[in-house]
């Protein structure tokens, strides 16, 4: 077994440049933890925020000065090479997916995880590449539809910035939910999202999407681009904007929402809910995926030692669903 593993160590904030892989000893887990053997780990725009300590007032959790937790990565699915003494639920030779969350270190070879954490089996049917996205785009992008927007059938959502890792799996979980599902992406785009089920795809660079003579019941803003401000013209009766990138604009208005107006502005951090949220929320995915109504896009495969590549790639703002390191 090994001694040393790999790591993405983050002393700094700023951009990709700050990343420096290190090597570190193998943890050994304790009486109630796995060790992993990481074969695949995202790397999505949140994971690019909290590098560069942005929004600035999220350093509160990060770290003020400096990263608190020194590695990067969140998002994770390998197998199991290790258990804790009281570990029941897992045993060495399972793969498994999950989230390190505020622990971070998912971007490495190994990590040691609480076995009552969030994390799931992997289904023999989901690669390993796929299961390690679960936990960014498509976890958040269910929570936020079903727990925060509590969507039903037969309603009409807009989704904000469709073609990422949110907005690739919004749109199928949308469209599963029995809605009437508009898109926002650049024109290349479109064809991707109507193969994923939405009915209309605006050209964003061509059309203001909430400009147009159409009104929904919810819009969610996958990307933090726009404000319920904007949104509330285009909002049913009741309607709800929604959005996972907190900034305090969007914390007034829910504020002031919250206490007046059929109109609501909504927010919840989805990776801050308990690891049991996380596996029901989870379990949900899965369903949908063995029934084939759901499938994470994947974009781009780079190796680990390539992660500042990776984020640079993300920083584009050009992926299409989903970019991991292996």
């Amino acid at each position: 077994m090994e001694t040393t593993f790999n790591a993405w160590d983050v002393s700094n904030y700023g951009g990709p440049e700050v990343l420096k892989l290190v090597s570190r000893p193998v943890p050994a887990p304790t009486a109630g933890q796995v060790l992993i053997r990481i074969c695949a780990s995202a790397v999505s725009r949140a994971d690019g925020m909290m590098r560069a300590g942005q929004p600035k007032f999220a350093r509160l959790f990060l770290g003020l000065k400096r990263p608190r937790s020194g590695l990067v990565g969140t998002c994770f699915s390998g197998d199991v090479v290790a258990i804790g003494d009281k570990v029941t639920q897992y045993r060495v030779g399972d793969a498994v997916f999950g989230e390190a969350g505020l622990q971070f270190g998912a971007n490495a070879s190994h990590i040691c995880v609480d076995e009552g954490g969030s994390i799931l089996k992997k289904p023999d049917t989901v690669t390993y590449e796929e299961a390690a996205t679960l936990f960014d785009g498509a976890m958040t992008s269910w929570h936020f539809l079903t727990r925060i927007a509590d969507v039903q059938p037969a309603e009409s959502v807009l989704i904000l910035g469709g073609s990422g890792s949110l907005g690739t799996a919004a749109v199928q979980f949308a469209k599963a939910l029995g809605t009437t599902v508009t898109a926002s992406a650049s024109a290349r785009n479109s064809e991707l999202l109507q193969s994923l089920g939405a009915d209309h795809v605006v050209d964003y660079k061509t059309e203001d999407p909430l400009r147009r003579e159409t009104t929904y019941d919810v819009v969610f803003d996958t990307l933090g681009i726009s404000s319920f401000a904007a949104a509330k013209p285009a909002l049913t009766k009741g309607g709800r904007f929604i959005c996972p990138v907190l900034g305090l604009r969007l914390l007034r208005d829910m504020i002031v929402t919250g206490l007046f107006g059929s109109k609501k502005a909504k927010f919840a951090a989805a990776g801050m809910s308990k690891p049991a949220a996380h596996r029901e929320e989870l379990s949900e995915v899965l369903a949908l995926m063995a029934k084939n109504r759901f499938s994470p896009v994947m974009d781009r495969t780079y190796p680990l030692a390539d992660l500042v590549e990776a984020h640079r790639y993300v920083e584009t703002g050009r992926k299409r669903g989903n970019v991991v390191v292996v």
